[in-house]
């Protein structure tokens, strides 16, 4: 009687890419710069160190400051 061994195939596993950090670097500070306005609109934005006159960016993210847990009232 004839015995058959099956061979056991392994596929090759491919490493992931590298990314340089040279390409990072730019995507992360515009993120970085982003996020630091976005901060001091929600943040910020009203009475002494106000950039726009009147209270429209005040009612435009009111919701997300309670949220956020920045005081406005």
């Amino acid at each position: 009687m004839a015995q058959s061994v099956a061979q056991s195939t392994t596929t090759p596993t491919t490493a992931p890419a590298k990314l340089p950090i040279g390409a990072i670097v730019p995507w992360a500070v515009f993120f970085g710069i982003l996020m630091l306005v976005l901060l001091y609109f929600v943040g910020a934005e009203q009475g002494a160190t106000s950039v726009m006159s009147g209270e429209d960016v005040h009612e435009w993210v009111h919701d997300a400051r309670h949220l956020l847990g920045f005081p406005c009232h």
